[in-house]
C-alpha cells in the first residue's frame, strides 16, 4: 500500500469518528449546535450538587478568614506536619493539643482555644502519659488542668480511617472512622490531630486520586463539624534529602491548605550540629506567608523558642566552628604538641587558623574556644614542675547525661480530694475520664 493510500484511509477513519462523536454529542446535548433547542433530559443516577449565584453573596458580610494558629494553621480544612522519625513531631502537636485546651500560648502564638481530639496510632497510653506530663510542666499547669484534651488511644489497634474500596479502588470511610465522627460530635473539638498518616491511611500513599479522596474526607469532617485537621506524617528519603518534607504522591501536598516540617539543624557536611534543636518551617500556606521558619529547643520533654527566627546561619557557623576546634585540639593532643588559651606563641586560635581550619578565622575560634571553655568541653590543665607551672588546653571527657522527667503529679499540681474540685465540662461527655 502507498503512502497517500495509507494518508486517505486514515483521514476517512478520523472523519467517520470525528462525525461519529458529532452525532453522539448532538443526541446528548442539542443545545450545543442547535440555538433554542431543548435542554437535554436529566441523566439517570445523576448526583444532585448544590449550586447558587455569586450574586447572591453581595449581601453577606466578608467572612473573616479563620486561623487555629496565625499564619501557620487554618481552620476549617487540614494541614500537614512532616518530620524524621523521632524528630518531636507528636511531642510538638501534643504541646499545640495542650496549648489549645488551655489557652495557653505555643511558640509565641495564642492559638484559638477550644476542645482538642488527638487520635494517636503510634504511642500507647503510657507513653501518652509521660509526654503531657512533661507538656503540662513546661506550660505551668498539671495534667488535671487539660480537661479539654481529648485522647483516643489507637497504638495496636486498627486505626484504618480511610481505606480503598471496589473495583475503582476509591477511598471509602472505615468503622474506624465512623467511630471518630461520633466522637467529635460528642466532643465538639476546635482541633482534630492524627497521629499518623501511615496508620490512619490503607491506600496507597504514592496514589493521586487516592490521595486527594483521603484528605476530601478529612476537609469534610473539618467543614462539617468547623474544626482544623492536622495530620501528622513522615517525609520519604527523598523528601528528607531535598528539604521538602513531602513523601508519596504530590497530591499529598497540593491536597492541604497548609503544610509544615519539623527538621533536624545540620552542618555543611550533613552532621547533626546541635541534637537538641530543631526547625519548624511553614513549606506551604494558601492563606499566610510561606518559608516562616522558627528554631526551637528541646528541654525537659517540650520544645522552647530558640534564640530569634533567622539566626540559624550564626548556629550553623558556631556550630561548625566548635566541631572544628575541638578536632584540631584533639589532634594537637595526640601529636603531644601543647596550645594555650592565652596570646602567644602557642595560642590556639591562631595555631588552628594555620593548620587547616576549614577557612575559619583567629577570630571565630577564639569565640568558639570561649564557648567551650564555659561549656565545660575544654578545660584548662597545669603541669609542669612547680618551679615552672604551665598551662595547656585539653579536651574535658564527657559524661553521659540522664534526663530525669517529671513526675505525672507535683508539689503544685496535687490532684484535688473531691471531684467538685476538679474542672470539668457540663455535663460530662463521658464517665469516670473514658468513653
Amino acid at each position: 500500500m502507498t503512502e497517500a493510500a495509507r494518508t486517505a484511509i486514515e483521514w476517512r477513519a478520523e472523519r467517520d469518528m470525528s462525525e461519529r462523536t458529532k452525532a453522539a454529542r448532538l443526541a446528548a446535548f442539542p443545545d450545543e449546535y442547535a440555538y433554542g433547542a431543548q435542554p437535554p433530559a436529566p441523566l439517570v443516577d445523576a448526583a444532585k450538587l448544590p449550586i447558587f449565584s455569586a450574586a447572591s453573596l453581595a449581601d453577606n458580610p466578608i467572612p473573616a478568614r479563620r486561623r487555629i494558629v496565625p499564619n501557620m494553621i487554618p481552620d476549617r480544612t487540614v494541614s500537614i506536619i512532616g518530620g524524621d522519625g523521632g524528630g518531636g513531631k507528636t511531642t510538638l502537636m501534643m504541646q499545640l493539643a495542650s496549648s489549645t485546651a488551655l489557652g495557653h500560648p505555643w511558640l509565641g502564638y495564642n492559638p484559638e482555644p477550644g476542645r482538642v481530639v488527638f487520635a494517636s496510632a503510634e504511642d500507647d497510653e503510657e507513653e501518652i502519659h509521660r509526654r503531657l506530663a512533661a507538656i503540662a510542666t513546661s506550660l505551668g499547669a498539671c495534667l488535671g488542668d487539660l480537661v479539654d484534651l481529648h485522647i483516643v488511644p489507637l497504638a495496636g489497634r486498627n486505626a484504618v480511617m480511610g481505606a480503598p474500596q471496589g473495583k475503582m479502588a476509591l477511598i471509602a470511610p472505615t468503622a474506624v472512622w465512623r467511630g471518630l465522627v461520633a466522637i467529635v460530635q460528642a466532643v465538639k473539638p476546635r482541633l482534630l490531630v492524627l497521629d499518623a498518616l501511615a496508620d490512619v491511611f490503607g491506600g496507597e500513599e504514592n496514589a493521586r486520586a487516592q490521595a486527594r479522596q483521603f484528605i476530601g474526607l478529612l476537609r469534610g469532617l473539618a467543614i462539617e463539624h468547623d474544626l482544623a485537621v492536622i495530620l501528622i506524617a513522615h517525609p520519604s528519603l527523598s523528601g528528607m534529602a531535598s528539604g521538602s518534607g513531602t513523601s508519596g504522591s504530590t497530591a499529598w501536598s497540593n491536597s492541604v491548605r497548609s503544610r509544615l516540617y519539623l527538621e533536624r539543624i545540620l552542618d555543611e557536611g550533613g552532621r547533626e550540629i546541635d541534637a537538641d534543636i530543631r526547625r519548624l518551617t511553614v513549606k506551604k500556606s494558601n492563606y499566610g506567608p510561606v518559608g516562616l521558619g522558627l528554631r526551637l529547643r528541646w528541654q525537659a520533654g517540650a520544645f522552647i523558642l530558640d534564640g530569634s527566627p533567622g539566626g540559624f546561619d550564626k548556629l550553623a557557623l558556631n556550630a561548625k566552628a566548635e566541631r572544628v576546634f575541638l578536632d584540631l585540639l584533639a589532634a594537637f593532643m595526640a601529636q603531644g604538641r601543647d596550645v594555650s588559651d592565652t596570646p602567644g606563641h602557642n595560642y590556639a586560635p591562631a595555631e588552628f587558623a594555620e593548620h587547616g581550619a576549614e577557612g575559619l578565622s583567629k577570630d571565630v575560634l577564639k569565640s568558639a574556644m570561649k564557648r567551650l571553655l564555659f561549656g565545660g568541653r575544654v578545660r584548662v590543665d597545669t603541669f609542669g614542675p612547680p618551679s615552672r607551672r604551665r598551662k595547656r588546653l585539653v579536651i574535658e571527657p564527657q559524661k553521659d547525661a540522664t534526663v530525669e522527667l517529671p513526675t505525672p503529679f507535683h508539689r503544685h499540681c496535687q490532684r484535688p480530694s473531691d471531684d467538685s474540685q476538679r474542672p470539668s465540662l457540663s455535663p460530662p461527655l463521658y464517665p469516670h475520664g473514658r468513653w
